[in-house]
């Protein structure tokens, strides 16, 4: 049986059904939602690999420091770098980590700057895509250039199994993320009507998609939409879970009382 790699999840996730939501996200600061289907957060993945590949130059197994909080860009970035043989370093929570390319978001960038990698990349991360307030003339505005590439990427090379996709604390072959990817979705027990929320609090962190990345990856390999929420008190956590239809939660703060309506919480 051949390997798989994480793009080949994902192409296989987009062709399911391309209009139907992938990823619906919260703004913590100004508490706006967007939501993007599987065909508009592939248009994204599309951008951002062409600008990797014709803007920046990445050759297959150069690293991409992601120095960024959870958010639906940041897995964009991610299913991006591995759609062109990058190697992605998600970066610890106050580094920023040496890398052939950094993204950072606003708060980062300039320590991002300071890492001498070959190309910096900042992003407001703003919800309705506006621009960096101050972006430095050696950074890259992720909002404001990607948009000039195509909206339709294949590679050059299809992405090797046995390539390392993960750097870090614990590295991972494309092979190695994809197999954490079906052991999470078995062990979560998910189907194509689950709808999985995930806490994401963390400001400069990535830890709640996991040490493999397979909270992501798990939920990607079975097509299965992901609800991002920024910290939200336990009183109010249920209605908007509830708005959502989501079936499943991840990263719940240890003092959440019960959830009702078969909402499973997920480790």
């Amino acid at each position: 049986m051949t390997e798989e790699t994480p793009w080949e999840l994902w192409r296989s996730a987009v062709a399911a059904d391309p209009a139907r939501p992938f990823v619906t996200a919260y703004d913590a600061d100004t508490g706006g939602r967007v939501e993007l289907s599987y065909a508009t957060f592939d248009n994204w993945v599309a951008k951002t690999a062409n600008m990797l590949v014709d803007g920046m130059g990445a050759e297959p197994g150069e690293r991409v420091v992601l120095a960024l909080p959870v958010h639906w860009q940041t897995l964009v970035w991610m299913l991006a770098c591995w759609s062109t043989g990058l190697t992605v370093v998600p970066a610890p929570a106050g580094e920023v980590p040496e890398g052939d390319i950094a993204v950072a978001d606003a708060a980062r960038l300039d320590a991002a700057l300071a890492t001498g990698a070959r190309e910096v990349v900042g992003t407001s991360l703003h919800p309705l895509g506006a621009p960096l307030a101050d972006c430095p003339p050696a950074a890259t505005d992720y909002t404001v250039e990607v948009r000039s590439y195509g909206d339709h990427f294949t590679p050059v090379t299809p992405p090797i199994a046995s390539a390392t996709a993960l750097d870090g604390p614990s590295p991972a072959t494309a092979a190695d993320l994809v197999a954490a990817a079906r052991r999470t979705a078995t062990d979560w027990r998910l189907t194509a009507d689950d709808r999985v929320a995930m806490i994401t609090s963390a400001p400069d962190s990535l830890t709640v998609l996991g040490k493999d990345l397979s909270r992501f990856l798990g939920p990607l390999s079975r097509a299965v939409p992901l609800v991002l929420l920024p910290g939200i008190d336990s009183a109010n956590l249920q209605s908007r879970l509830d708005m959502e239809r989501a079936t499943a939660i991840v990263g719940t703060p240890p003092d959440t009382p019960a959830l009702t309506g078969g909402i499973r919480p997920l480790s």
